[in-house]
């Protein structure tokens, strides 16, 4: 009875962070390579606000992105808010 519980734990662990991979590869995929709107906040005060030429990505604590102001890699601390814009056809 043990076993199967563990087994059953398992599972589910596995189901779960399936759903998780191919949500993440949809929306990896549908934003790829999409500008966004940044905006950057540390300890509620306003520490970027800006535009990325393509994909951002989430690191802990902040984003990483090529800035479409200067065509830098630019790499933010804090609490942002990522907004993907429609790609201009």
């Amino acid at each position: 009875m043990k076993t199967l519980k563990i087994l059953a734990v398992l599972g589910t662990c596995v189901l779960v962070s399936a759903c998780t991979d191919s949500k993440r590869a949809s929306m990896e995929t549908k934003f790829k390579d999409q500008p966004a709107e940044i905006t950057c906040w540390s300890f509620g005060t306003e520490i970027f606000n800006g535009k990325s030429t393509g994909r951002v990505s989430r690191d802990d604590g902040g984003a990483v992105f090529v800035d479409a102001a200067n065509g830098r890699l630019t790499a933010i601390n804090g609490e942002c808010r990522i907004v993907y814009m429609p790609k201009a056809d």
